[in-house]
């Protein structure tokens, strides 16, 4: 520390002017000390681990990659005490329909959903039954001339045993559509 000599009413006296202080000695010039890592290291390492953790990802999707599923392996995994028994398909069919009331049935378009009602003779107290629930219609004929106080005619996609159903319902009784 040294003290500048601003003026000659300088409220501190210099060292020179002390006759008791000892003499200034020079301080070497030295490079900064640096520590070793620090935040430098912090910084590479979280760079190289970046491609470290990359590269395992890389390599970890080329594995699963390689041993995927296959047809011929299905054995892989925990064994199953029973054997899975894989769903059939239901088999859809096209069963053609007469509807009691024709102007509920011109209401119908392609791919609306019904179901199908089949109401028995009321003076024989039959009561309503629900034959077919969730039918697709497929198809709605046009209506013949002379057929209008017969009905109307709707082709409907349901599964082979609704289909067997529903022509049994249809010989007995007269059937209805509800809208899903």
């Amino acid at each position: 520390m040294s003290f500048a000599h601003s003026s000659s009413t300088s409220a501190f006296p210099s060292a020179s002017a002390l006759p008791d202080a000892p003499a200034t000695c020079q301080v070497p010039h030295f490079a900064p000390v640096r520590v070793r890592g620090g935040r430098y290291q912090l910084h590479r390492f979280v760079r190289h681990r970046r491609r470290a953790v990359a590269a395992g990802l890389a390599v970890t999707a080329a594995a699963l990659v390689a041993a995927g599923p296959r047809e011929a392996d299905r054995s892989r995994g925990h064994p199953v005490a029973e054997p899975v028994r894989e769903r059939r398909a239901v088999e859809l069919v096209a069963a053609p329909v007469r509807i009691a009331d024709g102007a509920t049935v011109r209401l119908l378009r392609p791919g609306d959903r019904v179901d199908v009602v089949a109401a028995g003779d009321a003076t024989a107290g039959g009561e309503a039954a629900l034959v077919a629930r969730g039918a697709r219609v497929t198809k709605v004929p046009e209506p013949l001339d002379g057929a209008a106080q017969d009905g109307a005619l709707v082709v409907l996609s349901v599964p082979r045993s609704t289909a067997t159903r529903l022509a049994g319902a249809s010989a007995t009784a007269r059937l209805a559509v509800t809208l899903c």
